[in-house]
């Protein structure tokens, strides 16, 4: 420990550091509690006596476990093994508990994609603690600590945060098979716009930039159905509500069994970068980092149509 890390003299009791880094690795004082053997407000106690010499907060505390703070894990980083090489020396063994991956993204990435790839790791002992939410607060959360990986559809802005490309998500311009027949042999940009839209938002994002990129026009329409959720937007276009333009991840199945007809299939298709994003440094959890892996590596396929 540096001098400025400490706002109070003599040594720093080990036992503070042994019991910070088990809430670390658990995310919860009453898991380190049952580990080490200690009552909760024990635990509770010396928290937040380590976080007093400190001169700042360790961990977020929150309705379900703690999430470590940005300095909580810096420390951790340095504790690990020297605290984990004392108890082999003393005869203990080094927790082998591995605190949760707390993973953020988009819903319907998370839904669709993300879940399914990473439901295999529950068997080899990773826990997953997912929020969902747009990517400019979800960046400022991992900034903040609250987060280990990010699902982003724009890349951060500045050096602060590491950043990998995930995928390009391909955008699909599709209607149901009684409105693919029903504009057949028509003009295809002028007859989409007097035809009921479905659609995410008001101001129609996605399909405006696919008219902007495909047609090089404006689109001028207005939505008979927006919700906020591109699941339910798939949902009322298969229905036969109307047409839209969809990530193509997220409508594959229903393109393959014949639910969605594509009703455009330009040469250049518009397409969104996904990235994935954490705090610079490597984790001290091993399965950050096997999430990791298997995202990266599953996302080769996820822009394919």
């Amino acid at each position: 420990m540096s001098d400025h890390d400490t706002h109070a003299s003599g040594a720093l009791d080990l036992n503070l550091l042994r019991t910070f880094l088990a809430v670390h690795r658990l995310g919860s004082f009453t898991a380190a509690a049952r580990q080490l053997g200690l009552s909760q407000s024990t635990v509770t106690t010396q928290i937040r006596a380590l976080e007093n010499r400190l001169g700042r907060e360790l961990f977020e505390r929150r309705a379900q476990g703690v999430t470590p703070l940005p300095h909580a894990d810096e420390l951790a980083t340095r504790l690990s093994a020297p605290l984990d090489q004392l108890a082999v020396i003393t005869g203990e063994e080094p927790s082998s508990a591995v605190a949760p991956v707390h993973l953020a993204g988009p819903a319907e990435f998370m839904s669709v994609a993300g879940l399914k790839v990473l439901a295999p790791l529950i068997a080899q002992g990773v826990r997953l603690r997912v929020a969902i939410g747009l990517a400019e607060p979800l960046l400022e959360e991992l900034r903040a600590g609250r987060h280990d990986l990010v699902v982003a559809t724009r890349r951060p802005r500045g050096r602060t945060l590491h950043v990998e490309l995930l995928a390009d998500e391909e955008f699909v311009l599709v209607a149901a098979p009684a409105w693919a027949e029903r504009l057949k042999g028509q003009e295809l940009p002028t007859a989409l716009e007097s035809s009921p839209l479905i659609t995410y938002a008001e101001d129609l994002p996605i399909a405006r930039r696919y008219w902007r990129h495909v047609f090089d026009r404006r689109l001028h329409a207005q939505a008979a159905i927006t919700v906020p959720d591109l699941r339910s937007v798939l949902t009322a276009v298969t229905a036969g509500a109307g047409w839209s333009v969809l990530p193509s991840y997220l409508c594959r199945s229903e393109l393959a069994s014949g639910a969605l007809r594509l009703l455009h299939q330009p040469e250049d298709p518009p397409i969104n970068t996904a990235y994935l994003v954490q705090r610079p440094g490597s984790s001290t959890n091993p399965h950050v980092t096997l999430v990791r892996e298997h995202l990266l590596a599953a996302a080769k396929i996820w822009g394919a149509t």
